[in-house]
């Protein structure tokens, strides 16, 4: 009639025998079986990408950590104590890699790259940084792959060599980091560089400044080649960059200008309002 619904011909079985009848083709059904298979394999995936989440979380604290006491160096009385300090930093995170690395035998590491990268650029940004302070140079992609090869301890198999005595060759993981993390873990090396510069220029040191701009000069050199060829992510920290190398261009600029009417004690002050008023300029 007008208006009314029509009736479904499945209307006419009671509700409770329509839902045995699926439930029991359901069950016996191998469609239903494969894709319970498939569940339980995404499950498993998407717990293990919550690991190495939890796991590059870790990664970037501690490597925070290494930064901030690296900053020290130039004002701590005895530099190779944080020198070490930071190595022993370094090597509980490499223990944390070394986890991540364990996490993906057998798995293909791109399917869980957006799961480890901030942990791996901020590792990349932390061990740069203390090569620069040790060498004054750039540490390669390959130095930093050197450092992430691991091998099971000895103690753990202690218990076994008896039994085992022909297996004597140790288990090894590795994980090797992407050339896109690499380059951005240098391009946020920039940012801890410039800040060495204020606290070098602090301390009454003139004659780190110009290291650091010419290193940074270079660095940006190799940036621009790079261009808008590149990842989106470098290209947009290539502005970053850019800025660092202004505001330690112009702490120089100040140095070698003003450097000998401007005590030492005011130095800082000098620069640091200069780094303000370059700030206000760029609408930061």
């Amino acid at each position: 009639g007008s208006g009314g619904f029509r009736k479904r011909k499945h209307d006419n079985f009671p509700h409770g025998q329509r839902r045995e009848e699926k439930e029991n083709a359901n069950s016996s059904s191998s469609l239903m079986t494969s894709f319970k298979s498939f569940q339980l394999e995404l499950d498993t995936r998407h717990d293990k990408y919550e690991r190495l989440v939890k796991l590059s979380r870790d990664i970037t604290i501690e490597s925070k950590r290494t930064i901030f006491l690296l900053h020290r160096f130039t004002s701590a009385p005895n530099g190779e104590e944080i020198l070490n300090e930071s190595e022993v930093k370094l090597d509980a995170v490499r223990r944390k890699i070394k986890q991540v690395a364990q996490e993906l035998i057998g798995e293909d590491m791109y399917q869980f790259h957006r799961a480890i990268s901030p942990g791996l650029q901020e590792y990349i940004e932390a061990v740069s940084f203390q090569y620069f302070i040790k060498t004054r140079s750039l540490i390669s992609i390959e130095e930093i792959n050197k450092q992430l090869v691991f091998t099971e301890e000895d103690r753990e198999e202690t218990t076994n060599m008896t039994s085992n005595s022909h297996d004597k060759q140790p288990r090894t993981w590795s994980l090797k980091v992407t050339p896109v993390d690499y380059l951005l873990g240098v391009a946020d090396l920039t940012g801890e560089l410039m800040r060495l510069c204020i606290s070098s220029v602090g301390n009454g040191d003139i004659d780190t400044p110009f290291e650091l701009s010419q290193f940074l000069g270079q660095i940006y050199d190799g940036f621009t080649f790079i261009g808008n060829t590149g990842p989106y992510e470098v290209s947009k920290k290539l502005y970053t960059l850019k800025q660092s190398l202004a505001k330690v261009e112009n702490a120089c600029y100040t140095l070698k200008v003003r450097g000998s009417e401007i005590p030492k004690h005011m130095l800082a002050d000098v620069f640091s309002t200069k780094t303000e008023l370059i700030d206000q300029e760029e609408g930061l």
